[in-house]
């Protein structure tokens, strides 16, 4: 049996030389992002704080899914078929299956009432001009009321209150969902999800089609169902082996101001009205170890996740173009903000390349708007060959 929490991934990075434990004191509210970030930008390490600034008994980990070395540890798949295994796994979706709480360590905290605080969770300020502390490596579990359809997906939650986020919804499909709620006026009910197994995380942030549970999803790429387990107060399931959970709900027709927030550009997001949730219940493992997931300047967590998604869905896009070209690599340029997409393919009519890129930048993910397609020569993960192969 798999186990579907990050602790053994997390292991295998430190026993790999991967990871640095940070036993001094940090503050998330001062130098803890900074502190992640260099270590993965100045000597390619990911991060855990086990000493944390006004958190007992917490821990923290970032800077673990940046790039394809950590992916590829925390799938156990190896690095250069990636994208491949990926993409086989995901057309066979696995059914989550439910356990019962004592088999869920989620469950070993319940937090209802006046003792919910949101505080008490070492959220960072990440950059500078940051509005707040955002909690950034929430995933949101919800249902469409009229058909019962699952989503997950990933927020970010600006702290605003011992019960009360925000909540960031891009016109995808937890913003379909909630649009059903609000046109009822009625709230949406949502677990926030953190701390769990890559491959729940990754299925979070990828893109598919509507209607499809991304659970199954990360039950393909695990090899087993998730096992899930019942929410305290909502009619949703949770994954039972995930560090912490928050269940509550986005309330219907209220925004209030959140931000400025560091993006995945690397540029801010400005202040402005955002959906806001209510936490009622936090259910967490007794000894909870935080995802201080780092959104900001490249290259951090969500670049290395974004881009891996963007990767896998382009790939199947493309295959579908002109009856499929021969297709050789799809690399995001992290460093670009995972706005720059790298194709590498074998021509078979004069213009295929500018066919190819055509359909790349107007694939499932929108946010490439820089696509180079490179002969298979050139190594398109390799920047300077990429830049060599442009000039």
């Amino acid at each position: 049996m798999t186990d579907q929490s990050y602790r053994s991934f997390l292991k295998r990075l430190e026993d790999q030389g991967d990871l640095i434990r940070f036993t001094r004191e940090v503050d998330p509210l001062t130098n803890m992002a900074a502190l992640e970030w260099k270590a993965f930008n100045e000597l390619g390490k990911s991060s855990l704080f086990t000493n944390i600034k006004g958190h007992r008994g917490w821990q923290a980990c970032s800077q673990i899914l940046a790039d394809k070395k950590r992916w590829a540890a925390g799938l156990e798949i190896q690095e250069n078929e990636l994208l491949d295994t990926i993409s086989h796994r995901m057309t066979c979706p696995v059914e989550t299956v439910e356990v019962g709480k004592e088999q869920a360590p989620v469950k070993e905290v319940v937090l209802t009432g006046d003792e919910v605080d949101l505080y008490d969770i070492p959220s960072m300020i990440t950059s500078e001009k940051d509005g707040g502390r955002y909690m950034a490596s929430g995933m949101a579990i919800i249902k469409d009321p009229e058909t019962g359809v699952h989503n997950m997906s990933v927020h970010r939650q600006q702290v605003m209150g011992r019960d009360k986020t925000g909540f960031t919804m891009v016109p995808r499909h937890a913003r379909r969902i909630y649009d059903k709620y609000r046109d009822r006026n009625e709230p949406l009910p949502v677990a926030m999800v953190y701390g769990a197994h890559p491959a729940i995380f990754l299925s979070a942030a990828y893109s598919t089609r509507y209607g499809i549970d991304e659970l199954t999803l990360a039950g393909a790429l695990v090899g087993e169902g998730i096992r899930m387990v019942k929410c305290e107060t909502l009619d949703l399931d949770v994954p039972a082996e995930a560090e912490l959970v928050v269940e509550g709900e986005v309330l219907p027709n209220h925004t209030e101001l959140e931000g400025p927030y560091g993006e995945i550009t690397g540029t801010y997001a400005e202040r402005g009205r955002s959906e806001i949730f209510r936490a009622k219940v936090i259910t967490r493992r007794k000894d909870p170890i935080f995802y201080a997931l780092h959104c900001g300047f490249p290259v951090t967590d969500t670049q290395g996740t974004m881009a891996l998604g963007i990767e896998v869905a382009t790939r199947e896009h493309l295959r579908n173009v002109e009856g499929g070209l021969d297709l050789l690599d799809v690399r995001m340029v992290t460093s670009a903000g995972a706005m720059m997409l790298v194709i590498k393919l074998r021509p078979r009519v004069e213009g295929q390349a500018k066919t190819a890129l055509m359909a790349a930048l107007s694939g499932p993910f929108l946010h490439p708007k820089i696509a180079v397609a490179v002969d298979e020569d050139i190594d398109a993960g390799d920047l300077r060959q990429v830049m060599w192969s442009i000039a």
